[in-house]
């Protein structure tokens, strides 16, 4: 009965209509669908028991805790802003069908903010996806779209290797065939995943190495909160001596005292009010023991933990207390140099490896490390030491620099 009702599928020579020729495969799935809360919901491994980063995760370290937040934020936002060259091994390109593609990857996006996303998908759940949308009669893709990754899933074939990805949005579903390994033409799923040890088809997220230090920092910010809010340490206490020496209050003396306490002695905005006591009330100040001030190093420390952990020096994150660096200069080149430039360069690599199997042609598209301000002085002493060398010819200096032989316009 259900596959009487079921509407029948469209053949597979039919030609798809104009409006759908050049829009992404997954759009239908989420129209109509209200703004997801979180980015990465957690779905199961095929074959595997174990599920890829939560919400939870997500929303504890990254939409919950600032020091993840600014990490990836920061990698995410450098790493895209870094100018991009393309070349091959003749020439560098200043006008190219790809660069017009990789500069406005579709409607809503331009190079900087598909950029972003990739990275930051690759940041928070270690897996990024990137969709082509190829047109009826080329071979070029039309339009880039970065895919959610909670929602993308391996599907492994028999030997283990995926043969296509499922798109999945409540109970609907799309699925990505990549084809066999002899076919022409790239997949339309380009899949770049950080290295994880114990997984085949998924990659590690920076969020899973940090989890602990994400749980004790943001369980000392909770504290922090409580004492400020709700008095959760008390600063005294206030003890009782009746007229004949009895230390039990009656109870409804009790309760007008704790009322009276919570109604004018407690919060930030009593913060410093003066204290009336009656006969037979003593107030006992009690100051924080020494281990409650190493909480707060303990904070400290679980915030430069996270910032290790996604490869930010602590000291751009305004973390006190680290002097790894002997300034501000110098972190923000080891920044560059240590996290941003291979992150980028083996994100925009993948993708130029992937759209020359669309377009046909070998491209090389990476990040032009001259106009990295913070890498400045390094080019600079790279280009006078090449130049000055006399026994190298001139090929020989341009492919120590990275340039292509010639420097044309295509």
């Amino acid at each position: 009965m259900f596959d009487f009702l079921r509407k029948p599928a469209a053949p597979a020579s039919a030609a798809p209509a104009p409006s759908e020729a050049k829009a992404s495969a997954v759009g239908p799935l989420n129209a109509g669908l209200p703004a997801a809360r979180g980015m990465i919901t957690g779905l199961a491994r095929p074959g595997q028991g174990a599920a890829r980063p939560g919400a939870a995760m997500v929303r504890t370290g990254f939409q919950g805790n600032p020091v993840g937040f600014r990490a990836v934020r920061l990698i995410a936002e450098s790493a895209a802003a870094l100018p991009l060259v393309l070349q091959d091994a003749a020439r560098r390109y200043e006008v190219h069908p790809l660069w017009d593609l990789i500069r406005r990857p579709n409607p809503a996006q331009g190079k900087a903010d598909l950029f972003e996303a990739l990275y930051a998908q690759l940041l928070l759940s270690g897996n990024a996806y990137v969709e082509a949308v190829r047109a009826p009669e080329g071979v070029l893709p039309q339009e880039l779209h970065v895919l959610r990754s909670d929602r993308m899933s391996v599907v492994p074939g028999a030997d283990g290797w995926p043969v296509g990805y499922d798109y999945t949005v409540g109970n609907r579903r799309h699925r990505f065939h990549m084809g066999a390994p002899d076919t022409p033409g790239a997949p339309p799923v380009l899949h770049i995943r950080s290295f994880h040890p114990a997984d085949d088809h998924y990659g590690l997220s920076p969020l899973e190495a940090a989890t602990t230090a994400i749980e004790v920092h943001n369980a000392a910010a909770r504290w922090s909160r409580a004492l400020l809010d709700n008095a959760a340490r008390p600063s005294g206490a206030i003890v009782y001596r009746g007229p004949e020496g009895q230390g039990t209050m009656t109870a409804e003396q009790f309760d007008r005292l704790q009322a009276e306490m919570e109604a004018h002695h407690q919060g930030a905005r009593n913060a410093g009010r003066p204290m009336l006591l009656e006969g037979g009330l003593d107030w006992k100040p009690m100051g924080f023991s020494p281990s409650d001030m190493e909480f707060h190093r303990t904070k400290e420390a679980a915030a430069r933990d996270i910032a290790i952990a996604f490869g930010v020096p602590p000291m751009l994150l305004g973390i006190p207390g680290d002097a790894t660096y002997a300034n501000y200069q110098e972190a923000n080149r080891a920044f560059y140099r240590l996290t941003v430039l291979p992150l980028a360069t083996r994100v925009t690599a993948a993708v130029a490896h992937w759209l020359s199997g669309h377009a046909g042609d070998p491209v090389e598209l990476r990040p032009d490390l001259d106009q990295v301000p913070a890498l400045a002085p390094e080019r600079e002493a790279t280009w006078r030491r090449v130049g000055s060398a006399s026994f190298l010819t001139e090929a020989e200096k341009r492919a120590l620099l990275g340039l292509p032989p010639v420097m044309e316009e295509g």
